[in-house]
């Protein structure tokens, strides 16, 4: 069993805390009254009629959501018979969710319509250390100041999501589903009053270490000229210490991860058996751990999925504004789209396979990258995020601004890296051409004359020469114009006053 888990939420996180059942499992207590929650839920049909559907897994397995699982057909039953714990570790490296998270996010939100109770886990500790798997050399370390305040900001992040998730569920299933609130917590309150001597009674002699060094993350780093370091080494050990510490707090008995974590679940799978002799045998009824990894996402083209120009495209709007997050999608490829639409969608499975097969006999539509953009937009930004992203690429690939007004313009794109004021003698004294280059829109001069060469740029959705200069009647309401050069970059200049 676990010793000296800790004494308590740590007050100054609990502001990053959902508002849930409770903050903390340290009295037996309140495991009680998780448990008789979890049976309340169970009777008043918190979960999807499981004995009249497809199973859960089978319903992952069909989105390619699954990449490894444990015991598949013991876990099938397993999850058939009642609600149960799920969690899914998120280290704060930086204070936003970004796209990378939205496949184990989703596949955390399958469990909770089905009925379970989700946990994403904060890695307040363990970020601290940094996971070396899938790293070729050690990351950084970050400073404990950093780490706080990321995990406040990413406590909150992963609360919107799963906020906004509820909703976008509840527009497209009839009748709407209840489910769990998910339990944000964050491993740092068992491990900050957890000492060394006790830790490693309790990890350290249920691990092996030739299993530890056989795993894929380590050999990987063994095997190259930088190594790994002690800490990164133990990191397996506390991954898998959360996972012991969710099982006997909460009674999580499935972790989920990205596939290169695959050996890390391993790891709590393993500490958990050797910490409870008589897991998994015998009564069927008994407690078991069980563990879930997603595939890592590669574009078809080899390329990391959720860079954009080598950039990340995160959930928060003030990083990554909706504009750009509804373009990533709609700029997936058709080798791509029909993959993402079964992994981040909750639309019907018929309905994607039509939406697929419409596309298939008119590509140049882009029929299915308008509905994935218009779906994972709403899953993240809302109905109305949607809307704006939409009013933003009408007005900027849009070749008639008659019906254009400035008002809607300079709200869709408030804080937009795009917008630019600037003073009256700028805007009529300067050449297009100089106005791209003086603002980052175009690289240089020379690249803003191969561009007008090419007719590649425009001044309110119409081409221009390297003469043109701004005049009073271009302004829309007076008030701005709409710069595009080539076919992705745009600027909105508007007069100051």
């Amino acid at each position: 069993m676990l010793h000296n888990p800790g004494t308590g939420t740590d007050p100054k996180f609990a502001s990053s805390q959902p508002v849930t059942l409770m903050h903390s499992f340290r009295s037996e207590s309140r495991r009680v009254l998780f448990n008789c929650a979890l049976k309340r839920c169970t009777r008043h049909s918190c979960r999807r009629g499981l004995a009249t559907r497809a199973s859960l897994l089978d319903e992952l397995d069909s989105r390619g959501i699954i990449s490894q699982v444990t015991k598949p057909e013991q876990l099938q039953s397993f999850l058939q018979a009642q609600s149960r714990v799920v969690y899914c570790g998120i280290d704060p490296t930086a204070d936003s969710l970004h796209v990378g998270h939205i496949l184990p996010m989703m596949c955390l939100v399958h469990f909770q319509l089905d009925g379970h109770r989700v946990i994403p886990l904060i890695g307040g500790a363990t970020a601290l250390i940094g996971d070396p798997s899938g790293r070729s050399m050690e990351r950084p370390q970050m400073g404990e100041a950093t780490v706080e305040t990321n995990m406040v900001k990413l406590s909150a992040s992963v609360q919107k999501f799963f906020d906004r998730a509820r909703d976008y569920a509840n527009k497209r299933m009839t009748p709407p589903r209840a489910s769990y609130p998910p339990l944000i917590m964050n491993n740092i309150d068992w491990f900050k009053n957890l000492g060394v001597l006790e830790f490693m009674r309790v990890a350290g002699t249920a691990a092996r270490v030739n299993s530890m060094i056989a795993r894929e993350s380590v050999q990987s780093r063994l095997n190259s000229q930088q190594g790994i370091s002690f800490s990164e080494f133990s990191y397996q050990l506390l991954q898998a210490y959360d996972f012991l510490a969710l099982y006997e707090k909460t009674g999580c008995t499935v972790q989920v991860g990205g596939s290169d974590q695959w050996g890390n679940i391993i790891a709590g799978l393993e500490l958990i058996g050797r910490t409870n002799e008589t897991l998994d045998v015998g009564d069927e009824n008994h407690q078991r751990a069980y563990g879930i990894t997603t595939p890592l996402l590669a574009t078809a083209g080899g390329a990391k999925f959720g860079k954009s120009a080598g950039n990340a495209i995160w959930l928060n709007e003030q990083l990554t504004t909706v504009y750009d997050f509804y373009q990533f999608f709609m700029k997936a490829s058709d080798e791509d789209v029909g993959r993402y639409l079964k992994l981040f969608t909750l639309l019907p499975m018929e309905q994607i396979e039509q939406v697929l097969e419409d596309h298939s006999k008119k590509p140049e539509g882009r029929v299915a990258q308008k509905l994935l953009a218009d779906e994972v937009t709403e899953l993240v930004h809302t109905a109305d995020g949607v809307k704006r992203a939409k009013s933003i690429t009408r007005v900027l690939f849009g070749t008639d601004v008659s019906t254009v007004n400035a008002d809607d313009v300079l709200e869709a794109l408030a804080g937009d890296r795009r917008l630019f004021t600037i003073p009256a003698d700028e805007m009529y004294g300067t050449t297009v051409l100089k106005l791209t280059v003086n603002h980052g829109v175009t690289k240089n001069t020379s690249a803003a004359k191969s561009l007008v060469a090419m007719r590649g740029l425009y001044l309110n959705g119409q081409t221009v020469d390297a003469h043109r200069r701004v005049q009073p009647g271009d302004l829309i309401d007076g008030r701005l114009i709409i710069v595009r050069a080539g076919k992705d970059n745009h600027a909105i200049f508007t007069l100051e006053a």
